[in-house]
């Protein structure tokens, strides 16, 4: 089995979103610095005890969900140190490059922080995402179009990410509605993520990973994929360049999974937080095995799947 790991974004933060590793000693460093991040606030306590609202501001968000995938592969680095494909979506396609190991994890945890931060510096009030299924691109795009927003990340299934002013994100979930869509829902993040209203965060965030300290290539039988195309990355100053870009440009999701498939991935385990994108890929490759760290009990549960499917 080749495997293909998949770093989640935000929107899914949850209580017990630390369970299985919380306690793990060898995430523990990781922990602490995230606490520094987070205002000496520990992220275990953090998302048990935080309001809504507050999981899902922006930074914390950002800083919590890389944090789940770095202290997950920390603890499981045993059992899925061989040849893997990594993916991230949106703000997990940072933590990928950490994953992966092409950044310190440590370090990957500052990048999203600083990542976060340039990101908030660039958005207007009221900006944020919405979710549709059920109408075709070009439906959404002409939606996107007549209102002033744009197409943030493609899905599989006809399911699109659509990032704008709260205004015109409120008239295209009417007229969505109107036509029919299957689905409508506004997602708990405050920022435009993917859209061309934070194409002055792109340059700010490619300049601080000039600065950044990278290891490439990727030891042998890691392949990790940029966002914006699905390609495999092929330098660190390219893989920069997408990284940077993907901030303020369409993430082409579905695309990232079916080259998953094509480059040979024979199962998926998704690092969380939330199922959204095993739930994906079981869409894209009903055939292949497909979880989540939110399925199992135990890291021990997680270890037995992997060498299951390895071995198989």
């Amino acid at each position: 089995m080749t495997l293909a790991i998949l770093c989640s974004g935000q929107g899914r933060q949850h209580r017990q979103m630390f369970a299985l590793m919380g306690d793990a000693p060898e995430a523990a460093h990781l922990f602490a610095h995230a606490a520094a991040l987070l205002g000496s606030r520990d992220p275990r306590e953090f998302v048990r005890n935080e309001a809504d609202e507050v999981l899902h501001r922006n930074r914390a968000g950002q800083i919590l969900c890389t944090l789940q995938p770095l202290a997950a592969v920390s603890t499981l680095a045993d059992a899925i140190s061989r040849g893997v494909i990594v993916a991230g979506y949106s703000v997990g396609e940072v933590a990928a490059w950490g994953v992966a190991g092409l950044f310190d994890a440590i370090l990957t945890l500052d990048l999203v922080a600083r990542r976060a931060e340039i990101m908030d510096a660039a958005t207007q009030a009221g900006d944020g995402l919405i979710f549709v299924r059920g109408l075709a691109r070009d439906q959404v795009g002409r939606l996107c179009e007549r209102h002033g927003a744009a197409i943030a990340i493609v899905n599989p299934g006809d399911a699109f990410v659509i990032g704008g002013g709260g205004e015109a994100l409120s008239r295209i979930a009417g007229d969505a509605r109107a036509m029919h869509a299957a689905r409508v829902v506004a997602l708990p993040v405050e920022v435009a993520s993917h859209t061309r209203r934070l194409a002055e965060a792109s340059p700010d965030f490619r300049e601080a990973l000039r600065k950044t300290q990278v290891v490439f290539p990727p030891q042998a039988g890691v392949r990790i994929l940029s966002g914006i195309d699905a390609a495999p990355v092929v330098s660190a100053e390219s893989g920069f360049d997408k990284l940077a870009a993907q901030i303020s440009h369409t993430v082409q999701w579905a695309d990232c999974l079916q080259a998953c498939v094509e480059a040979g991935a024979t199962g998926f385990l998704e690092l969380g937080p939330g199922r959204a994108l095993s739930e994906m890929a079981a869409e894209i490759a009903p055939t292949l095995p497909a979880r989540s760290l939110d399925d199992f009990r135990s890291l021990q549960g997680v270890r037995a799947w992997v060498a299951r499917h390895l071995s198989a």
